[in-house]
């Protein structure tokens, strides 16, 4: 059983308590997000603070025009980004709705009637006509300030959702980055891939002609076309990936998946960082990452709704007022003995409610602790991406290093095999190792280097570099052409 227990109180009494409530307030006002971080990244040198701006656009570094312009297409086309920009106009919209319940409310009315009466004395019958107009008017006074952290927390809401957009675009160009990349080492891996089996079988025809004369031997013949055959075998596979790297790139862009083959599919040079990446100090990446923006921003917002929820355990109180006039002539109407009015506070008092409110508050409290384990949560992921890129980078270009040694040794290694192969000095063997070797170096290499742009572009995504200029929001998909009134069939039509 739920019952309210309503007062009415005289006007100067509702005056005098409005002013003396007006400044109240209950619930939390601020949930400390303090968390510890390190004073400085283990894998990275001294310790330097570095501003969000210096990771802005920093795929610039890549000097790779291609790359900025599937970026900026990106940023434009892409509908993950375009869904957070409808969600955050939403977002808005209810913060500016939860503000509308701060202020006071009018109505209007008015009515023409045309009535038949009897009189029960006479017996007579008479028609006439009734007209009435009139005002009415609430406010509800926030009296515990419930109202009012709602619409603080419509509006939390809104700067949280805002941060989302960001983590979007952060990762949509980490992401193209990424892709674009690996693209450009799958058709790297293609051309080696090419060359290699072109050199290999020359080597092969040179064999089959030393077998014809009787100095190599059917053996040597069958591994050199194997070995051609097997290197061409890895081009399919290598296709296969490029083109899948093609279309990510496509519908990342807001396009169909096929629309880049054209642009793309000639190949180019794989990007590569001329500089490292400002590490800063930890501390920054809670403020640099939306993702850690959004989560505290997250713990505000339910901070103030569990401050509505205990606002409801109180009394509210409204204030309302009305003013009507009715005349049985229209000309009659607002004339002074024809208007009524009527205005005073009124007070509801919540004095059983079976538990529920206190239970809502109770739920809002646990969910403000939610938010607020997983804002902690979002820092320790933050740490944990920016430590787990820096050591993946350094050790990358150690590896890159080494493989570029490797691969010009080999090189040597093969020249040397088939020279001294064609003049009857060396083994078959000899040159069937020599190229494998440097065939598998040269494509270890190439992915290395890939991975040395794909670890430099999750540092920029863990510091928390993405898209800093302005993109549009407001922008709706859909703009209707008629939202007034109008006859109900033409709304049917088309259906």
């Amino acid at each position: 059983m739920t019952s309210r227990f309503r007062i009415r109180i005289p006007a100067l009494g509702g005056l005098a308590l409005a002013t003396l409530l007006a400044g109240c307030a209950v619930g939390p006002d601020f949930t400390p997000t303090d968390v510890a971080v390190p004073s400085h990244w283990r894998g990275a040198g001294a310790p330097k603070a570095t501003a969000a701006g210096m990771l802005g656009e920093w795929w610039r570094d890549l000097r790779d025009p291609i790359l900025d312009r599937l970026i900026a297409d990106a940023v434009e086309g892409n509908l993950d980004v375009k869904t957070a920009a409808a969600k955050l106009r939403e977002a808005r919209a209810l913060h500016r709705e939860a503000i509308g319940g701060l202020l006071p409310s009018l109505d209007g009315s008015g009515s023409g009637t045309r009535q038949q009466t009897t009189s029960n004395s006479t017996g007579k019958t008479s028609v006439g006509s009734l007209f009435q107009t009139g005002l009415d008017a609430s406010w509800e006074i926030d009296l515990f300030g419930g109202n009012a952290r709602t619409a603080d927390a419509a509006g939390a809401g809104a700067a949280a959702v805002r941060a989302d957009l960001d983590a979007t675009l952060l990762t949509l160009v980490g992401d193209v980055a990424t892709n674009y990349a690996q693209l450009r080492g799958y058709q790297a891996r293609i051309a080696l891939a090419r060359r290699t089996a072109k050199s290999q079988r020359e080597t092969a025809a040179l064999t089959r002609t030393k077998f014809e004369t009787g100095s190599a031997s059917a053996v040597d013949a069958a591994k050199a076309e194997a070995t051609a055959a097997s290197t061409e075998a890895d081009i399919p596979t290598l296709e296969t990936s490029a083109a899948e790297a093609i279309h990510r790139l496509s519908v990342l862009t807001g396009r169909e998946p096929g629309a880049l083959d054209q642009s793309l599919r000639s190949g180019g040079a794989i990007p590569a960082p001329r500089r490292a990446l400002p590490a800063g100090v930890p501390a920054d990446v809670l403020s640099n990452r939306p993702d850690v923006r959004a989560a505290e921003i997250r713990v505000a917002q339910y901070t103030a709704k569990l401050a509505a929820s205990e606002a409801a355990l109180y009394p509210s109180m409204s204030l309302t007022g009305a003013i009507s006039t009715s005349a049985v002539r229209p000309g009659d109407l607002f004339k002074g003995t024809t208007i009524a009015w009527s205005w005073g506070p009124s007070v509801t008092i919540p004095i059983f409610e079976g538990g529920r409110l206190t239970a809502a508050r109770d739920a809002a409290a646990a969910t403000r602790d939610e938010y607020l384990i997983a804002f902690r949560a979002s820092v320790l992921t933050a740490l944990e991406d920016v430590e787990n890129a820096l050591v993946a980078t350094r050790q990358e270009k150690m590896r890159a290093a080494k493989l570029a040694t490797a691969v010009a040794a080999y090189r040597r290694a093969a020249d040397l095999s088939r020279s001294l192969y064609s003049t009857g000095t060396s083994s078959f063997l000899d040159v069937l190792d020599a190229e494998r070797s440097l065939y598998t170096a040269e494509a270890s290499l190439i992915q290395s280097r890939v991975l040395l742009v794909t670890d430099h572009v999750a540092l920029a995504k863990a510091l928390g570099g993405g898209w800093t200029r302005p993109i549009e929001t407001e922008r709706p998909e859909v703009v209707d052409a008629v939202t007034g009134p109008r006859p109900a069939f033409l709304s049917s039509i088309g259906r």
